[in-house]
C-alpha cells in the first residue's frame, strides 16, 4: 500500500460490511465436499505465538492433498502441475471484458487447524505460469461455532499479463467475514467469533488442447489473533549488523506509467520488492526490461511494478502479488506473514535474511522520516549498535538517500500497533506485524534456523 492510498482498501477490522459473494472461476463441480475443523489430520498444538504461519511444499505435502487432474512432482523444488484436465470454464475477464475457455485442473490441501484461532488469514504462494496459463487461489475455513465460511477467491493470478489481468476479487462476505484486497478478516472479532481451521485450494488453468502448465512450489497462509493495542511491549537490543541491500527510491518514478497507478508514493511495495529480490541475486534481463522507457532510472522497479500490479486493487500494494513476483526469479521464495517484535527481525537480519515491514504513522510519530502515511513498506537491512532500525526506505527523494535509521521504540510502536490515531484523530487499523520474506529455494542451516524461529518453514 501506498501513503496515497486509504487503509479502507485494506483490512479494517471495524467494519460492517453485507456484500454478495463474488462468483468464482471454478466451477461448481469441481468445489468439493464440504469438510469440518474435525477432518483435520494435523494435531492441535499450543500456540507459542498469536501467528500460525503453515504452507504446503514438499513432494509429500503435494501427494497428501486432493487433486482433480494434478500430479504432484518431485525434485529439487517439488511442486504440483496440471497432468490431464478435469475439464473446461469459461472466464470473462473483468479488466477486460473478454471471455476465453481454458483447461483446469485443481489441488485442495488437508484442513490445516490454527494453532492459534484468528482474526484474519492471508494466503500467499509461489509458482512458475508460462505464457497461456494462470491460477487461482480459494480459502475455505471453519468458524469458532463450527459453522463453514464460503469459498473465497484470494487472488487471480499469472506471472505476466498477457493471458488475464492479475487481480483480487472485491465484494466478498458472507455477514461474519469479509475479504479486503488479499485479507480475510473477521467482521466483528469483539464477538469472540474466529476462524479456527482452513484449507486452501488451487484451480489451474491453461490454454486448450496444450501441453502447459503451472507449476506450483509453495502454497500457504498465515492465521493470526493480534489482540487491539495503540501501543506494544518494548524489545532489548540485541543486535548490530547491516546487510548490504540495493537502495531505490520509488519518489524517482513520479509519473511514470498511470497504468500502473503512476509511480512515486504508490510503489513503496514494488521498490522493496525489487531491492530484496537484488539483494539474492535476482536479476532482469534487458529483454524483460524493453517495454521501459529508456529515459527511466531505475527500470527494474518499473517492471516490478507493472507485474505486482493488481487490477482490481488499482495498485502495486497486493501482499501475496508482491511474494509471488519475487519467486518468480531463479531460486527465491517469498511468503507474507506476521511477526512479534523487533526481536524476530534481528533473527532474520543475523541470519542475512532483510525484511519488507508494512506500518502507517503521523508524521510526527517516525523521527526523521519527514511524511506520514496511512500505510507504506520498507526495507529493513539491520541495526546499530544502540538497536535502532536500520532501513531501506523507497519513499526518499533519491536512490542515495534511501538509507535511513529509525528510532527503535518508534518504529517498533508503528509496525506492530494494530490501532492508531490518524491525522483527523480518528481511530484507524494498523497492520499488526505483517511484513514479507523473501529467501533462497533452499536455505542454509543458519538460514533455516532463523526462518523456522519466525514459524516460517
Amino acid at each position: 500500500m501506498s501513503r496515497a492510498q486509504q487503509p479502507s482498501r485494506r483490512t479494517v477490522l471495524t467494519a460492517a460490511v453485507a456484500a454478495a459473494v463474488a462468483s468464482g472461476a471454478v466451477p461448481a463441480a469441481a468445489a468439493g465436499a464440504q469438510q469440518s475443523a474435525a477432518d483435520a489430520d494435523e494435531p492441535a498444538r499450543t500456540p507459542a505465538r498469536p501467528v500460525d504461519y503453515s504452507a504446503w511444499t514438499t513432494y509429500r505435502d503435494w501427494r497428501r492433498g486432493t487433486g482433480q487432474g494434478v500430479r504432484a512432482v518431485p525434485g529439487p523444488r517439488p511442486g504440483v502441475e496440471i497432468a490431464a484436465p478435469a475439464g473446461r470454464t469459461d472466464y470473462t475477464d473483468p479488466h477486460t471484458g473478454t471471455t476465453a475457455t481454458w483447461e483446469y485442473a485443481t489441488w485442495t490441501a488437508p484442513v490445516h487447524r490454527l494453532a492459534v484461532p484468528a482474526t484474519e488469514a492471508i494466503a500467499s504462494w509461489n509458482a512458475h505460469t508460462p505464457d497461456g496459463t494462470w491460477l487461482q487461489v480459494e480459502l475455505q475455513g471453519t468458524y469458532s461455532d463450527g459453522t463453514a465460511t464460503p469459498w473465497y477467491v484470494m487472488g487471480r493470478w499469472a506471472a505476466g499479463d498477457q493471458d488475464i489481468k492479475r487481480t483480487s476479487v472485491d465484494d466478498q462476505s458472507d455477514g461474519r467475514s469479509t475479504i479486503w484486497t488479499d485479507t480475510f478478516a473477521i467482521d466483528d472479532a469483539s464477538t469472540g467469533l474466529r476462524l479456527v481451521s482452513y484449507r486452501l485450494r488451487l484451480t489451474l488453468y491453461r490454454k486448450p488442447g496444450t501441453r502447459l502448465t503451472p507449476t506450483v512450489w509453495r502454497l500457504g497462509a498465515m492465521g493470526s489473533d493480534i489482540p487491539d493495542r495503540f501501543t506494544v511491549p518494548a524489545s532489548t537490543p540485541g543486535l548490530h549488523r547491516e546487510l548490504a541491500v540495493p537502495r531505490y527510491s520509488q519518489e524517482i518514478h513520479k509519473g511514470q506509467y498511470p497504468e500502473y497507478d503512476n509511480g512515486g508514493e504508490a510503489w513503496c511495495s514494488p521498490t522493496s520488492s525489487q531491492m530484496i529480490v537484488e539483494y539474492w541475486g535476482g536479476r532482469l534481463t534487458p529483454g524483460q526490461l524493453s517495454w521501459v522507457d529508456p529515459s527511466y532510472a531505475d527500470p527494474q522497479v518499473d517492471h516490478a511494478a507493472r507485474f505486482t500490479y493488481d487490477h482490481q486493487y488499482q495498485g502495486c500494494g497486493n501482499w501475496p502479488f508482491n511474494a509471488a513476483y519475487a519467486a518468480t526469479f531463479k531460486d527465491l521464495q517469498g511468503v507474507v506473514t506476521r511477526l512479534a517484535s523487533l526481536t524476530d527481525l534481528e533473527t532474520l537480519v543475523a541470519a542475512g535474511i532483510p525484511a519488507i515491514t508494512s506500518q502507517s504513522f503521523l508524521k510526527d510519530e517516525l523521527t526523521g522520516a519527514g511524511y506520514g502515511t496511512s500505510g507504506h513498506l520498507m526495507t529493513v537491512i539491520g541495526f546499530t549498535p544502540e538497536g535502532d532500525v536500520i532501513a531501506n526506505d523507497p519513499a526518499s527523494p533519491s536512490d542515495e538517500a534511501v538509507r535511513r535509521v529509525y528510532r527503535r521504540r518508534e518504529f517498533e510502536n508503528i509496525w506492530l500497533r494494530t490501532k492508531r490515531y490518524n491525522a483527523s484523530g480518528n481511530v484507524a487499523s494498523g497492520t499488526g506485524g505483517v511484513c514479507y520474506l523473501y529467501f533462497p529455494a533452499h536455505p542454509n542451516p543458519r538460514q533455516r534456523k532463523a526462518l523456522q524461529a519466525v514459524g516460517v518453514r
